[in-house]
């Protein structure tokens, strides 16, 4: 007999309260000072204080309206340069090793740069994103595009389909699987991008502006608030790109 699985909701709950627990054991066994490692209760009073005075939602705001545009554009650019690369030896010999070197440098060396090429402070944090949330989504989508086997091109080759054809009923949904788990990670990453953004472009605005500010007047339970409301975020987009997943894979279920 199939054992049921645990509630989902619960077992978050439950998971969630232990962690609580554990964390205020760690404060009240250290005796720590709440400028130093404050616990659960201080950390939501923080929470509440920013959520009533606005701040947290301005500045939530203000990062989500970066990390989504970001994670759009780095997938629109990496979807048809990936399918360029699977499909062209010349192009990935030509381009390959300039894109895998790029990933040598680390974005909070580039992101000076971007803030002084570009005049526009949302655009030099959205363009960080789409730096960091490119390559992953363009490995997966080569990998995917090289993932069709020989016997399924000769199919479409006997039906004589076109080019366009081939790459709308063969390709793109046999890359989908694996292109999708490339958006996934995008997804958590496109957070980190813009925060990058924001450390490097500060214009008072942003939850990396109220995560260094906080820092720098010792508020450390408002930098907590601001790390798990990050945390949200990528969890929330993380969780879009499951929906997203699931409505364009219902062909992969077995009934």
């Amino acid at each position: 007999m199939k054992k049921s699985l645990p509630n989902p909701v619960l077992t978050t709950l439950i998971s969630l309260a232990v962690l609580l627990l554990v964390w205020q054991c760690i404060v009240w066994i250290g005796d720590y000072p709440p400028y130093l490692f404050p616990g659960p209760l201080a950390v939501w009073n923080a929470f509440v204080f920013m959520v009533q005075d606005g701040r947290l939602l301005r500045h939530a705001a203000i990062t989500i309206s970066e990390a989504i545009p970001g994670l759009m554009i780095g997938c629109a650019l990496a979807i048809p340069l990936g399918y360029l690369l699977a499909k062209s030896r010349l192009a990935e010999r030509v381009l390959s090793p300039y894109l895998v070197a790029s990933q040598a440098i680390p974005v909070i060396a580039i992101a000076p740069l971007l803030t002084l090429w570009i005049d526009s402070t949302y655009w030099s944090r959205v363009l960080v994103a789409v730096l960091v949330v490119f390559f992953p989504i363009l490995v997966n989508m080569i990998a995917g595009m090289r993932g069709v086997s020989a016997e399924l091109y000769d199919l479409m080759h006997s039906l004589k389909a076109t080019t366009l054809q081939t790459f709308r009923r063969l390709e793109f949904p046999a890359a989908l699987p694996v292109l999708l788990a490339g958006l996934r990670v995008g997804a958590t990453l496109a957070v980190i991008g813009t925060l990058v953004g924001e450390f490097v472009q500060p214009r008072s605005q942003g939850l990396g502006f109220l995560l260094v500010t906080a820092r720098y007047q010792f508020k450390t339970a408002e930098v907590f608030v601001v790390l798990i409301t990050l945390g949200v975020i990528a969890l929330t987009l993380y969780g879009a790109v499951l929906l997203l997943e699931r409505r364009l894979l219902r062909w992969q279920r077995v009934v």
